[in-house]
C-alpha cells in the first residue's frame, strides 16, 4: 500500500523522463503530453535553456532569505511589471498562494482607504482557484469544497458571463471581483469580451477592485502573455502560475500601484517565495516567450489543433457536443462519460487531463509543433473509431 495520501486519482503509468512533448516510461512507453502538467509545461520537457538556467543558478545559490536583496528577483519582477499593467509583483510557489496573497491585497487596500467593511469578494460559479480554504470556498468545486466546511466567509458566487448577476451581487461589503478569463477545472469555460469588459467598468463604477485569476489561462497558454490583453483591459490585480516555471514551483501576484497601496513590511510574505532557483528559472522562459514569434506559433498551432478537434465533432456527433477555448487551451466536451475516454487515449499513448462539465481538456506544450498536433488528432480519430 502507498504511503503517500490518497488524494490523487492515480494512472498506473510510470512516469521517469521526459522531452520536448513527450513523456517516456521505463518500459519503453512513449506518451505524446497534450496535457502539459495541467498547463504547466508550457516549453515542454527538458527545454535546454530553461534548464541550462537552472543548472548554473544551482552552482551558485539556491536559497536567500527575502531579507536581503536578490537580483534574479528584482529582474523578473521588473520585466513582468514592463510588459504588464503591474507596477507590483509578489513572488511565491503555487498558484493558490498567489491568489491568497491576491485576497490580501485587496483587503488591505480597502482597509488603508478608508472602507474596511469592504471585504467580500464576488466570484464566479465554476470557477477555480487553488487548494487553501480560502481558495476553495472562493471557488464554484463542489468536490474540492466537499467536507471542509464551515467555509471562509467572504465570497459570494454568481453565474459566470452573466454580468447582471454580478452587478446584483454588489453591496456595501462588496470589495472585488475575482474571474477567471478562461476557466480551467471549470471545463474550458471562456468569458466573452462584453462580461470582462462589463467588469472592469462595475469596478470603476462601484469602487470595487478587478482580480483576474490567470493561473491557468496566463503566460502564453491564449496566444498572448496574459488572456486580458484580447479583450484590452486593465485589471487591479492578476495571477500566474504554472506555466510561468515551466513545472518548476513558481507564482506570482501582480498588481497595480493602486491595488497595492496597502502592502507594508509584515503585511505578508513567503519563505521560499522568489528563491534564486526559481528566479532563474522564471527569467529563462520568459526570454523564450518573449522571442519574435514566439505567440503567433502559439496561436497558429491552437487554430489548427482546434480546427482539427471541430472536424471530429461534426465527424463523431455521437461522442462530441463541442469544443471549447482558444490558443493551446482547448476542451472538447463529450456527450458520456470523459473519463473513460481520457483513459483510452492514454492507453493509445495520448495524455490529456479532464475537466468539469465532460470537457476533456487538452493543452499542449506551447512549443508542440504541426507534426504532434496531426499526430494527436490522428490518436483521437482513432479511438472514436474504436468505441463501443
Amino acid at each position: 500500500m502507498s504511503a503517500v495520501l490518497p488524494v490523487y486519482r492515480r494512472s498506473p503509468i510510470v512516469i521517469t523522463r521526459g522531452e520536448g512533448c513527450y513523456l517516456y516510461s521505463p518500459d519503453g512507453g512513449c506518451y505524446l503530453d497534450f496535457a502539459s502538467g495541467i498547463a504547466v509545461n508550457s516549453l515542454g520537457h527538458g527545454h535546454p535553456q530553461v534548464v541550462a538556467a537552472l543548472k548554473a543558478q544551482a552552482d551558485v545559490l539556491w536559497h536567500c532569505s527575502n531579507m536581503y536583496t536578490m537580483p534574479g528577483l528584482e529582474r523578473l519582477a521588473k520585466r513582468l511589471t514592463a510588459i504588464s499593467f503591474a507596477d507590483k509583483a509578489f513572488f511565491c510557489n503555487s498558484g493558490g498562494e498567489a491568489v491568497e496573497c491576491g485576497l490580501k491585497i485587496l483587503r488591505q487596500y480597502h482597509d488603508v482607504t478608508g472602507h474596511p467593511e469592504r471585504f467580500r469578494v464576488i466570484s464566479m460559479e465554476g470557477g477555480f482557484h487553488g487548494r487553501t480554504l480560502a481558495c476553495i470556498s472562493a471557488g464554484g468545486n463542489e468536490i474540492a469544497r466537499k467536507g471542509y466546511a464551515p467555509l471562509v466567509d467572504g465570497f459570494d458566487r454568481v453565474t459566470f458571463n452573466d454580468l447582471r448577476a454580478v452587478e446584483a451581487a454588489i453591496g456595501p461589503e462588496t470589495a472585488a471581483i475575482l474571474v477567471e478569463p478562461v476557466q480551467g477545472e471549470g471545463g474550458i469555460r471562456v468569458a466573452t469580451p462584453e462580461f470582462l469588459r462589463g467588469l472592469r467598468r462595475l469596478a470603476d463604477e462601484y469602487g470595487l477592485l478587478l482580480f483576474l485569476d490567470e493561473v491557468q489561462c496566463g503566460m502564453g497558454r491564449t496566444g498572448t502573455l496574459f488572456a486580458y490583453e484580447q479583450v484590452e483591459i486593465a485589471p487591479d490585480i492578476v495571477t500566474v502560475a504554472k506555466g510561468i516555471g515551466n513545472g518548476f514551483p513558481l507564482a506570482a501576484c501582480l498588481a497595480s500601484d493602486k491595488a497595492a497601496a496597502g502592502m507594508t513590511p509584515g503585511s505578508h510574505g513567503s519563505t521560499y517565495g522568489g528563491n534564486p532557483l526559481a528566479m532563474a528559472v522564471g527569467n529563462a522562459v520568459l526570454d523564450v516567450m518573449m522571442k519574435p514569434g514566439f505567440f503567433e506559433h502559439v496561436r497558429q498551432m491552437g487554430a489548427e489543433l482546434k480546427a482539427g478537434l471541430q472536424a471530429l465533432v461534426k465527424e463523431f456527433p455521437q461522442l462530441f457536443d463541442e469544443v471549447r477555448g482558444y490558443g493551446l487551451m482547448l476542451g472538447l466536451r463529450t456527450r458520456g462519460p470523459h473519463r473513460e475516454m481520457v483513459e483510452k487515449l492514454r492507453a493509445e499513448k495520448l495524455l490529456t487531463a479532464p475537466a468539469e462539465d465532460n470537457v476533456i481538456r487538452i493543452v499542449p506544450p506551447l512549443v508542440v509543433e504541426r507534426a504532434q498536433v496531426d499526430e494527436a488528432l490522428q490518436i483521437i480519430r482513432k479511438v472514436c473509431g474504436q468505441w463501443k
